[in-house]
């Protein structure tokens, strides 16, 4: 699990547009913290550093500390919004995250050994169904990615979720198939063994 970031806030006396435009004039990002049965705590984050933490990557996956009025708060963003026009951040949700508790993460899927993959070596064509995997994973663990080891993938392969190595604890969502997560595609895209799978993986990101 990657290292987390600490943001130091203040709690916000006003809300609505208004006194969100007067934050973000202070180089401020509206945002707000709840669940874990506790009001909803809206609280103004500094955006040079929330926006250092976004785009370091895993601002989603990994735990952030929010310190309010010397009061740490656990938490994991959930939801983000960018100005359309300065892609600046404009608010953010934060959950409250307790103690043990489990959570539902979009899980990075990272492939490796590319270079040695014998399907691609001849002239197959990596062709990633799923980006990430919604899976439910403990709150104090929480996987940086599932990796795909390609060393031995050949042209036609799919690679499903069951042949995954799973870290102990997180389990995917979807439980009633095995997903399709990759294949290595014909050269070409032409019709080849890897067809019909490449059909019922778009059946399952549509379904999805």
């Amino acid at each position: 699990m990657a290292e987390g970031y600490v943001l130091k806030a203040s709690v916000r006396d006003r809300v609505g547009k208004g006194a969100a435009r007067a934050l973000r004039r202070e180089a401020l990002v509206p945002a707000v913290i709840y669940g874990d049965k506790k009001p909803a705590l809206p609280i103004a984050i500094p955006l040079k550093e929330s926006t250092i933490a976004l785009h370091r990557g895993g601002f989603m996956t990994n735990l952030g500390t929010i310190e309010v009025d010397g009061v740490a708060h656990r938490v994991i963003a959930k939801d983000y919004q960018l100005d359309p026009v300065r892609d600046d951040l404009i608010h953010v949700d934060f959950l409250r995250v307790a103690k043990g508790a489990s959570l539902t993460v979009d899980i990075p899927v990272h492939f490796i050994n590319e270079e040695k993959c014998p399907g691609i070596r001849a002239g197959g064509v990596l062709n990633v169904v799923r980006h990430t995997v919604e899976m439910t994973v403990p709150a104090d663990a929480i996987p940086d990615a599932l990796v795909i080891d390609l060393a031995k993938a050949q042209v036609g392969d799919s690679i499903h979720i069951s042949a995954i190595e799973i870290p102990a604890g997180c389990a995917p969502t979807i439980t009633d198939r095995d997903f399709t997560v990759a294949t290595i595609a014909s050269p070409g895209g032409g019709a080849g063994s890897d067809s019909d799978d490449e059909e019922e993986a778009e059946a399952e990101e549509s379904e999805d």
